[in-house]
């Protein structure tokens, strides 16, 4: 098997066997085609001691934990994909360690500057009236913003009050959201949204002004743009409000495992980080109010 070979066919199993998002395809094929570099394109000198070697010369370059750790992952993946197909007669990436990544606690609004942020001035103009629905929208319910942008107008139960979510995997959830989001889509879509829908629109629930379905992009620059009228909101983008969203969420009394579900984690782990950051915003409430702290 050669190279080219190899990679069209490692290519084809992420996209069509794993189903991992277009995103994840790109980052492992650029750190496949890295580890091949390596290897001068011999795939069958692969083995742990150049596996290793590999992640050394990463380490030494001044690659980030998170990004060894990914490249951990990628090589263990091709790794065992190879050995499935017959090119490799053992799989080395089952003797490879990984780093741990240091999981810093994200900064998130206070309910004070989550209600600034939202509190907006009487909107008619119809990208005022998209941007205040999409922050609505973010903050009600902790959706990523890939996943918002690809909402469609009928992915929204209005009598439900809930929302059809597609995430990472093509895992579908519902989510549900309150009045304020409610109403703000209502305002979009009856006098926002019809002035701005074009043939090109098709089903897309949030467009942008040639009528397209709306990017991350803008979607980060309007979050930014809007942070930055709060006084003291950290700068934080669409991910800083689902953050934001789950910590309010626990805050208020929500179980771990709920929040779980609403935000589309795979894992229980991820969602416990949002339990670190309410304790110290506990701790900080506690050592400035408290007298003996």
């Amino acid at each position: 098997m050669n190279r080219d070979e190899a990679v069209a066919e490692f290519t084809r199993h992420l996209r069509f066997e794993r189903d991992l998002s277009p995103h994840t395809v790109r980052a492992y094929l650029a750190d496949v085609t890295s580890l091949l570099d390596h290897l001068n394109g011999r795939l069958e000198d692969l083995d742990v001691g150049t596996l290793r070697q590999w992640l050394a010369e990463q380490h030494g370059a001044g690659k980030a934990r998170a990004t060894l750790a990914r490249r951990t992952a990628c090589a263990r993946t091709f790794t065992a994909y190879c050995h499935r197909r017959g090119w490799l007669p053992a799989d080395p990436g089952l003797m490879l360690g990984s780093a741990k990544v240091p999981r810093p606690l994200p900064a998130v609004l206070d309910q004070r500057q989550a209600e600034a942020v939202l509190d907006a001035p009487p909107a008619e103009e119809p990208k005022e009236l998209r941007d205040q629905a999409m922050l609505e929208l973010l903050y009600a319910t902790g959706v990523r913003v890939s996943e918002l942008c690809a909402l469609d107008a009928d992915d929204v139960d209005r009598d439900r009050h809930v929302i059809r979510v597609l995430g990472k995997g093509r895992k579908e959830r519902s989510v549900p959201f309150g009045l304020p989001a409610l109403r703000a889509l209502d305002r979009w879509c009856v006098h926002g949204r019809p002035r701005w829908v074009r043939a090109r629109s098709g089903p897309a629930l949030f467009l942008g002004v040639r009528g397209g379905r709306i990017d991350a992009g803008t979607v980060r620059r309007m979050v930014h743009a809007r942070l930055a009228q709060v006084e003291g909101a950290p700068d934080m983008g669409p991910h800083g409000l689902r953050h934001t969203a789950a910590t309010h969420l626990l805050e208020g009394g929500a179980d771990l495992r709920s929040v779980q579900e609403l935000l589309g984690h795979a894992s229980l782990n991820t969602t416990q980080i949002y339990t670190h950051v309410s304790i110290e915003r506990l701790r900080t409430a506690y050592r400035q109010a408290h007298p003996r702290a």
